[in-house]
C-alpha cells in the first residue's frame, strides 16, 4: 500500500510569482507590440525613442546604458528609427560623437504611442488592480512598490 496521497486529493501546486509575472509580462508585451505596430515601433524602439526624446543629443553609449542593451544593439535599433524618419543623428561627419534627436514624426509617434500605452494601462488597472498598483513606481529603477 502506497503512502503517497491519491493525486485527485492533492492540492494544486502553487504558481511561482516569478513565473506568473513573466507569463503576464509576455502577454502584455504582445499586446503592446500589437498596439504599436502600425506606428513602426516595437517595445524596444518605443523605449529608445522615449529616451531620445527625453535627452535630445544623447549619445549611443548613453542610450545603450539607459536601455540596458549593448551599444551595437542601440546602433541597430536607431538605424531602423532613422530609416523610419522617427529619429535623426545630427552628427556632422563620420567619427564624430552622435547627436541623436527625435524628429517631428518621432514626436507624433511618441504621443500616439503614449495614448495607446495609457489605454493598455487602464485595461490592466481594470483587470488586475492590485497588480497594477504594485507595479507603479515613481523613479527610474524598476521595482515593486513597497
Amino acid at each position: 500500500m502506497s503512502t503517497e496521497p491519491d493525486r485527485r486529493q492533492r492540492r494544486p501546486e502553487q504558481v511561482s510569482p516569478v513565473v506568473a509575472l513573466l507569463t503576464l509580462s509576455s502577454v502584455w508585451d504582445a499586446e503592446l507590440g500589437a498596439a504599436l505596430s502600425d506606428l513602426r515601433l516595437t517595445t524596444r524602439k518605443y523605449a529608445l525613442l522615449a529616451h531620445i526624446h527625453g535627452a535630445p543629443g544623447i549619445s549611443f553609449s548613453e542610450l545603450a546604458r539607459r536601455s540596458q542593451i549593448t551599444v551595437q544593439s542601440a546602433h541597430t535599433a536607431v538605424k531602423a528609427l532613422v530609416a523610419d524618419k522617427l529619429v535623426q543623428d545630427a552628427t556632422a561627419h563620420a567619427g564624430a560623437a552622435s547627436n541623436l534627436r527625435s524628429t517631428p514624426a518621432g514626436e507624433a509617434a511618441l504621443r500616439e504611442a503614449g495614448e495607446r500605452v495609457a489605454a493598455l494601462d487602464a485595461r490592466l488597472h481594470q483587470s488586475a488592480p492590485a497588480l497594477a498598483a504594485a507595479l507603479i513606481t515613481t523613479d527610474d529603477e524598476p521595482h515593486l512598490a513597497r
